[in-house]
């Protein structure tokens, strides 16, 4: 095994005391040492391939520059887009980022947070499962920093980022209304997770605000498992009898996914036949023959500002600051009159 290279070797190499070392490359009172000594002491360190002690490190500044991040489904392309834009905005703040996946399950997620934790993380930032609000409330009681994001409680007044599901999913109603269709239906998550319960509401105002007389059969609230099969026999209902509904609203990409296929094969015209809008955006929905108008999350904004929330939590900042950002509508072929 090859000898770890120390501070005292590069002090040794250069003819310099080994606290001089310690402040060139750790970027401290550089004023004060002329900068051929600096720049020969980095170039050893160089040179003789040192590693900076990060546990050493840690132990002196109270911080490992990690941050834990939990997601529902990194294999979602909303959640993977998510992480990815957080990991780039982590990198710009010196902060390398470790990732888990809770698959919407409350007891992996605690699990999750357990190892994280464990791991000595500055912060996280965590989608949370339905059912895990003890979770939150512990990381609270902890005074660990943390911050929620697309989703949360609004019983626990805590960091988080998301968007206005109600107002999204009522502009999307409206925007179906105003093209003239009247005999709308909706797919989505029977869950007690805040963001769909929000998507729900917003549609039924719409309709009720329209004053357009409501089905309840318009609305399908299926649950998480046997996905595909669910969706397919939602889509039946919907289009069964003699009034079937003229447009429908899917409240996730995944659900749209399975749902514009199963349209494909069985033949409906989109959108002659069926209207439709989907949340969030897939490269996946793309391929549809009739580019789908979608509710576009502001991504970008969202990873920035949960970065910048969790970075002033763990600089001690107490206040929790809660935001509710707006998505934009991006209408194209599938909504077209």
């Amino acid at each position: 095994m090859l000898k770890k290279i120390s501070l005292k070797d590069i002090a040794n190499q250069v003819g310099v005391s080994t606290a001089l070392v310690s402040y060139v490359l750790n970027n401290q009172k550089e004023g004060r040492i002329s900068k051929e000594v600096a720049q020969r002491i980095r170039d050893t360190a160089k040179r003789l391939n040192y590693r900076t002690n990060q546990v050493a490190k840690s132990l002196k500044t109270n911080k490992t520059l990690t941050i834990g991040l939990i997601v529902a489904d990194i294999s979602n392309p909303f959640f993977s887009s998510l992480a990815r834009i957080i990991e780039d905005e982590a990198d710009k703040n010196n902060y390398t980022v470790i990732f888990g996946s809770s698959d919407e399950n409350p007891d992996k997620s605690g699990k999750l947070i357990e190892t994280l934790v464990n791991r000595q993380v500055d912060g996280l930032i965590i989608a949370p499962p339905q059912n895990s609000e003890s979770q939150v409330n512990y990381l609270i009681e902890q005074d660990i920093p943390f911050v929620l994001i697309d989703r949360y409680f609004p019983a626990i007044e805590t960091n988080y980022v998301a968007i206005d599901n109600y107002k999204a999913a009522y502009t999307a109603t409206q925007h179906f209304i105003d093209i003239g269709r009247k005999r709308i239906g909706m797919i989505t998550y029977e869950s007690a997770i805040f963001n769909l319960n929000e998507r729900a509401r917003g549609y039924l105002s719409a309709i009720k605000e329209n004053k357009i007389p409501f089905r309840t059969t318009w609305l399908k609230e299926l649950r998480p498992n046997n996905t595909k099969l669910c969706i397919e026999k939602a889509i039946n209902e919907l289009l069964d009898g003699p009034q079937p509904v003229d447009a429908l609203l899917f409240s996730s990409n995944i659900i749209a996914g399975w749902g514009l296929k199963y349209l494909n094969s069985i033949g409906i015209k989109v959108p002659d036949q069926l209207a439709v809008i989907s949340f969030d955006e897939s490269e996946a929905l793309d391929l549809f023959y009739a580019p789908l108008t979608y509710i576009k999350q502001p991504l970008q904004e969202m990873g920035r500002a949960a970065i910048k929330i969790l970075l002033e939590t763990i600089g001690k900042s107490s206040k929790p600051v809660q935001l509710n950002m707006e998505a934009g509508l991006v209408i194209r072929e599938s909504t077209a009159v």
